[in-house]
């Protein structure tokens, strides 16, 4: 039996191929783009998995695709662009999957956002915009300054602007009338707070925290995610013998009281998951740490991007993506019931930005990695010869360093003091 993944992140082929032949089926991937799988397919032996190609943003081609493949069981799907094409072809093709209607919610930030804040999980509520100057009076009226503007179905940090004060306002909402949106433009309150995900894995309404990523942002005007750590060692409880309990909806300022710990976020996220309509399968849940309790930015449902899928199958010593196979065939994830390794080493990885548009030549300074601590290893994103259009959000991205150590702190100083040293080589341009 076959279990067919439509598209995929750029990192985590192998593991999947590996989770699949472990439940007994066979890998096979639908793809309208090989070249996004470069380093993956490169490492992997030609036989590891079936590679189909299709226009898979052509719904008709994609399902004579998967019509064509033999004995499928399962449907797979860890992205968020073809997460609604994915759970409308499962379930018009029998297979076990998400409802679609439960999917085009997730994918719409602002419609979750609402949704949240009217339940009491949220402090600020969404504010859709039409784009140009005369939004700018609702966001004022409704959100406040600073506010974040970005587009609701938007993937990559790409088409989000963040404003402290009018002037950027009226500048942002010119910028964003301008731009190709994947949904379109809404308003929502600036969180002040630093960036985390919670990484979980729920089965009918019960969500289990498989641990806690740290994240670092750019600085403005780039709007864009830098590095990464896990898992962060967070507190049981913030306040011992002070918990919230379990069914209370909320503080009014997004989380139940003490969610700054272990628990609390658990306890956090799943009342966040379920308010949504995410009852099965990996989140990617970002949020903020706020000086009120956590404060959600986005669910993602799906494994998180980068290498975030590889630290977690290392830091906690099993394949996770082997619950991935097991929610496509319809069964409870054995993931969800099994104790978890937590001595395994952190990790921290560092994303390698071009400083500006061009050619990719290729780098300086990978030679140099192997002398820094931490086991470091180069996982590329793209190649020489290719243009890099954009900057300034993750299409930006060249590669990938990664480096491990007692705790996710150091892991992240090691990866830092590393990825430095690497320099995209880009010529031409502006």
């Amino acid at each position: 039996m076959t279990l067919v993944a439509l598209e995929s992140l750029s990192f985590g082929l192998g593991r999947m191929a590996a989770a699949a032949a472990e439940t007994g089926h066979r890998l096979c991937l639908l793809t309208g783009d090989r070249s996004v799988y470069r380093h993956e397919l490169a490492t992997l032996p030609p036989d590891a998995l079936t590679v189909v190609d299709v226009d898979t943003r052509d719904p008709s081609a994609t399902r004579r695709a998967l019509a064509a493949v033999p004995d499928v069981a399962g449907l797979i799907n860890t992205t968020d662009t073809w997460s609604v094409p994915a759970a409308e072809l499962a379930a018009s093709s029998g297979l076990p999957g998400p409802a679609p209607d439960a999917v085009r919610l997730l994918r719409d930030k602002s419609r979750v956002r609402a949704l949240l804040h009217a339940r009491g999980l949220s402090r600020s509520t969404a504010v859709r915009l039409t784009g140009g100057r005369p939004g700018a009076g609702e966001v004022l009226r409704r959100v406040g300054l600073p506010a974040v503007l970005k587009d609701s179905a938007g993937t990559s940090s790409r088409n989000v602007w963040i404003v402290h004060d009018e002037e950027s306002l009226h500048r942002a909402l010119d910028e964003a009338a301008q731009q190709p949106l994947m949904g379109s433009l809404f308003a929502e309150a600036f969180l002040a707070g630093p960036l985390y995900s919670a990484e979980t894995l729920s089965w009918d309404g019960t969500t289990r925290l498989l641990g806690v990523l740290s994240r670092q942002t750019s600085r403005e005007p780039a709007v864009r995610e830098e590095a990464a750590a896990f898992p962060v060692a967070l507190p049981d409880d913030e306040a011992p013998g002070h918990e919230a309990p379990d069914d209370e909806p909320g503080d009014g300022h997004g989380g139940a009281r003490n969610d700054g710990g272990r628990r609390g976020i658990e306890r956090w996220a799943g009342r966040v998951l379920h308010a949504a309509g995410h009852h099965r399968g990996f989140a990617h849940v970002e949020f903020i740490l706020t000086a009120h309790g956590p404060e959600l930015v986005e669910i993602n449902r799906r494994i998180g991007g980068a290498l975030v899928g590889e630290v977690l199958c290392r830091s906690l010593g099993t394949n996770v993506y082997t619950a991935m196979m097991e929610e496509a065939l319809g069964r409870r994830p054995g993931l969800m019931d099994a104790p978890l390794d937590r001595t395994g080493p952190a990790y921290g990885f560092v994303l390698v930005h071009a400083d500006r548009p061009g050619v990719l030549k290729g780098w300086h300074g990978l030679g140099e990695l192997a002398a820094f601590p931490g086991s470091v290893q180069w996982y590329p994103t793209r190649e020489p010869g290719e243009t890099l259009a954009h900057v300034t959000d993750q299409r930006g991205c060249t590669g990938i360093v990664l480096a491990e150590a007692a705790t996710a702190e150091l892991a992240q100083h090691r990866a830092w003091s590393a990825a430095t040293r690497v320099r995209p080589i880009v010529v031409g341009g502006a």
